[in-house]
């Protein structure tokens, strides 16, 4: 299965970083076809251009400057995001990868009347997340109420996409963890993965 795994962490000895590691290694060892899209060390820019925006409900979206990014997202048949959750939202550099690359024409198409957007990404089998939280499980669940997860099943996949499996790890009180806890989180990645 052609997968492409997207990291969104700007530190090189992050646990972000370490855990992207470890599930590129497990999906490889499973036999994904990996492609790495690290978008803090390829610089990617996460600014919708004005371009961009105007070209949102015209014939053909602008995408002279994301084309290699759209066409990465269109091949790719497991998509699996790798970021932290900050102030339970995401990294800007994501969140402007998803406005950018997730484009219409692409990821999908503008009903005529402005209603309901129709879904596109037909390639797309299954969604993987592994995201890490500084706050405990039950914050997350009980006061925001899983903001993260509902936004890319219920937004992002379920406006673009059919049929796509979802999963998502998260693992919380990232900053006060020891090995033991670590390696429990990546056997539970290799597990569900």
């Amino acid at each position: 299965m052609n997968c492409l795994v997207v990291l969104a962490h700007p530190l090189e000895n992050s646990l972000c970083k370490y855990l992207a590691n470890k599930t590129i290694n497990h999906l490889k060892n499973k036999g994904y076809q990996v492609t790495v899209k690290d978008l803090y060390s390829e610089g990617f820019n996460p600014v919708l251009s004005k371009p961009e925006r105007e070209s949102y409900y015209r014939e053909q979206f602008d995408e002279n400057q994301v084309k290699s990014d759209i066409e990465q997202l269109k091949q790719a048949e497991s998509l699996v995001l790798i970021f932290p959750t900050w102030w339970f939202g995401f990294p800007a550099i994501l969140k402007g990868w998803f406005d950018r690359v997730w484009a219409p024409g692409h990821a999908y198409d503008h009903a005529s009347d402005y209603g309901p957007i129709k879904q596109r990404l037909d390639n797309l089998k299954e969604m993987k997340v592994v995201t890490t939280l500084g706050s405990p499980w039950w914050v997350d669940t009980f006061i925001l109420r899983k903001p993260i997860k509902k936004v890319l099943k219920l937004a992002l996949l379920g406006a673009c996409t059919t049929n796509c499996k979802f999963k998502m790890l998260s693992l919380y009180k990232s900053e006060k963890l020891n090995k033991e806890k670590i390696d429990n989180f990546v056997g539970k990645i290799e597990s569900k993965f």
